[in-house]
């Protein structure tokens, strides 16, 4: 379950920012580091190294994988990036099935109604934190219509929290 919480827009781009070169400068240290220990240890003195090298940074790409999801994604300099890339990763699920959502919108069915506010409410937010106002100013009409028929419907229309089950509920309406 992902609940979307208030962010400053401004905050989050300037930690993001800050998470992700501390991100590549790990990468870039462990690549440099793991392709050189290969060239010196496996490699030719004169040779093609070229393997050795690429063997190295590919590693190095591999233990900054490992490096970020189990160690540094708990830490608090990297809860803005988290934050971030788990509301993206909510949208994804709820885009996947869009055309069943909306299929269950047209009925009028709750569930498929709260789903879609979610989704543009996490859309709106994304848009504010990217700091692209463009786009959200294209789904405003959507927006509103679809929080206005929510609340012809007596559904509330803050729906901040994404219920994994809403979507295979949704799944079930007929495309």
């Amino acid at each position: 379950m992902f609940e979307i919480t208030p962010c400053n827009p401004e905050t989050y781009r300037q930690q993001t920012r800050r998470s992700t070169l501390v991100v590549a400068a790990i990468f870039v240290v462990l690549a440099l580091l793991l392709s050189t220990l290969a060239v010196q240890v496996f490699g030719e003195p004169g040779g093609d190294n070229f393997r050795w090298n690429l063997g190295g940074v590919l590693l190095g790409l591999g233990l900054t994988i490992v490096l970020v999801r189990y160690v540094l994604w708990s830490q608090p300099w990297m809860a803005m990036a988290a934050y971030g890339w788990q509301l993206k990763r909510s949208l994804m699920r709820v885009t996947n099935v869009m055309h069943h959502v909306k299929k269950g919108v047209e009925t009028g069915d709750p569930t498929a109604m709260k789903l879609l506010r979610f989704y543009h409410l996490g859309v709106t937010q994304m848009h504010q934190l990217d700091g692209n106002t463009s786009d959200q100013g294209q789904m405003s009409w959507e927006i509103d219509g679809h929080r206005a028929a929510m609340e012809a419907q007596g559904l509330d229309p803050e729906q901040n929290r994404l219920d994994l089950a809403w979507i295979d509920t949704v799944k079930g309406f007929a495309v």
